[in-house]
């Protein structure tokens, strides 16, 4: 026959004890005991000791009827917390040391072991929790751990800041800047969250949306493609927004009851799905105003750490700095770019050669501006053909470069030779006083009248021009060498001269396009001398181009590449 069910257990002192033996054991114990029923809402205390008195100051009559969770305090690991109710939710005795507050306020080190008791059934009638005041033995060692967690924590907020900071500056877009601080802080610290940045007029001009799950991915980019009402009307958002630098972020619990106002039925669905338990609005701040947010978001309401606050507040400025100088230098960089590319030429038909030229940037943050190619026939029938690059890479360097080139195109046409131009190049810039160096190359192509040319050519400290012969022999350019533009002592007239056979293709080129920081120059030239000579034999200076850039140009280049191509007439 089965046991009757038991009945009601009133909370009231001693009606727990059955048997004058465990009165006896419990009512004596030196330590603290504490006896509770999880059958009864919220498993309040039913009976505790006079151990449990000396040591917590409070009586029995005081905490018979609560949950011993009063006994937690701001200092309380919520992890530790969490597996003890894990534990126990699961059937499972368990231990954990945790810092409690006495009924005075003062701390200590609570060893807390619990017992789960059961009747005939296996059914948990009463969990019996014995405390130790363990302060002595462990304030020394919590110290330590403290210590030591303290550095692991300090070491890993200063990785991710770190890695922040050089992540967003490899950026040439601003939107992928702000896609990648979403996609490096939230997976680390919330459930999901969202950088959104605005423009200079106030509205949001991209919002990114990640979820540490991957099984919540789609849920997030549908957030974030699903437009920025729900975003736009947030309170918490725009307090952080209009916030100054004093701003502090702190953890509120998600306000569900105003969300259906502000957001349509698909928003609050993603939402929810995301999970809404608790967030952290962090402004990013730029020098003189919030250009965005940076919102944490955990599915809980206890879900952040003091350490996720405290690195959010360190992202606050770290963060928003270093998306105002990719913005800034994208904006240097983009006037750079329409700066050169005004002043290149535009390369069609030259006196009947085929010619075909490149100018592309470089991959790194306003690094543009130095490099120019230039084509132009000459009132002799010759044509002029030069590649120079001036030091530096910024808006200043892009202004030398169409004084130069400017400069240059006057010498060639008040001098007899491509020697005679660059050493009058070298005295106006000196006489001028212009602060910049430039590298340059110079040739003057004279058509022979039987389908080739004669060569003649000078280089003040630029590599040297290579020429593929029709049967796909590829020579150096060498000789006519000179100090480079702007550095006393170049050469008047040097130069160097030969013969081009009917149908060869002459390649100029800046250093960008062979020199790199795992590859010498020697090595470019190499390397761009065979590309020359597997490229497409019957092609077009189009054609040969392109073959030299993708063979030597990658989205990683480190400077700007200048590339200038021409094909002689061919003969049958």
């Amino acid at each position: 026959m089965r046991r009757a069910p038991a009945p009601s257990v009133p909370v009231t002192g001693e009606a727990v004890l059955t048997g004058e033996l465990a009165r006896r054991i419990l009512l004596d114990q030196q330590l603290a005991v504490v006896v509770s029923d999880p059958r009864l809402p919220d498993d309040p205390v039913v009976w505790a000791n006079d151990a449990f008195t000396r040591m917590t100051g409070w009586t029995s009559a005081e905490v018979v009827g609560r949950n011993c969770r009063f006994l937690q305090c701001a200092g309380t690991d919520p992890v530790a917390v969490a597996r003890l109710r894990d534990a126990l939710a699961a059937g499972e005795d368990a231990v954990e040391l945790l810092l409690n507050a006495r009924k005075d306020g003062s701390l200590f080190w609570n060893q807390l072991a619990v017992t789960q008791l059961r009747d005939a059934d296996g059914v948990v009638t009463h969990r019996v929790g014995v405390q130790v005041d363990a302060t002595a033995r462990s304030v020394g060692d919590a110290a330590r751990d403290t210590e030591l967690a303290l550095a692991r924590q300090t070491a890993a907020r200063l990785a991710l800041l770190a890695e922040v900071s050089d992540e967003l500056t490899r950026h040439l877009e601003y939107a992928g800047a702000v896609d990648a601080l979403a996609e490096i802080v939230v997976p680390r610290t919330a459930t999901w969250g969202f950088v959104a940045v605005t423009n200079e007029h106030g509205r949001f001009e991209r919002v990114h949306v990640v979820a540490a799950d991957p099984a919540r991915a789609d849920d997030a980019r549908a957030l974030g493609e699903d437009g920025p009402e729900w975003l736009i009307y947030s309170p918490r958002v725009q307090e952080a927004l209009a916030s100054g630098p004093d701003h502090v972020a702190q953890v509120d619990v998600v306000d569900h009851a105003s969300l259906p106002g502000r957001t349509t039925p698909r928003q609050l669905e993603l939402l929810e799905r995301l999970g809404l338990g608790s967030a952290l609005v962090v402004p990013l701040r730029a020098r003189d105003r919030a250009l965005g947010v940076l919102v944490l978001v955990h599915e809980r309401p206890d879900g952040f750490t003091r350490d996720v606050e405290v690195t959010a507040a360190h992202l606050s400025r770290r963060a928003g700095v270093v998306l105002e100088n990719v913005r800034l230098y994208l904006a240097e960089r983009e006037a750079a770019l329409t700066l050169q590319r005004s002043l290149l030429p535009v390369i069609g038909d030259v006196a009947g050669l085929d010619v075909a030229a490149t100018y592309l940037p470089s991959a790194r943050m306003a690094q543009v501006g130095g490099d120019w190619f230039d084509a132009f026939a000459l009132p002799d029938g010759a044509v002029c053909l030069a590649v120079g690059d001036v030091v530096g890479h910024d808006l200043r360097a892009a202004a030398s470069m169409g004084q130069m080139r400017s400069l240059l195109r006057a010498a060639v046409w008040a001098s007899q030779g491509p020697g005679a131009a660059l050493a009058r190049l070298d005295e106006l810039v000196r006489g001028l006083e212009l602060p910049d160096l430039a590298t340059c190359v110079l040739m003057r192509w004279e058509p022979d009248g039987a389908g080739g040319a004669h060569l003649r050519w000078a280089s003040a400290g630029h590599p040297p021009g290579l020429l593929r012969l029709p049967d796909g022999t590829v020579v150096d350019l060498d000789g006519g060498r000179t100090t480079p533009v702007g550095v006393h002592g170049t050469g008047a007239g040097t130069q160097a001269g030969r013969d081009v056979p009917p149908g060869a293709t002459l390649v100029l080129y800046s250093d960008g396009l062979v020199e790199r920081r795992d590859r010498g120059l020697r090595d470019g030239v190499a390397r761009l001398r065979a590309a020359l000579a597997t490229a497409p034999a019957g092609g077009s200076a189009a054609q040969v181009r392109d073959a030299l850039v993708a063979a030597l140009v990658d989205g990683q280049q480190e400077d700007d590449v200048c590339l200038l191509v021409v094909r002689g007439n061919h003969t049958d």
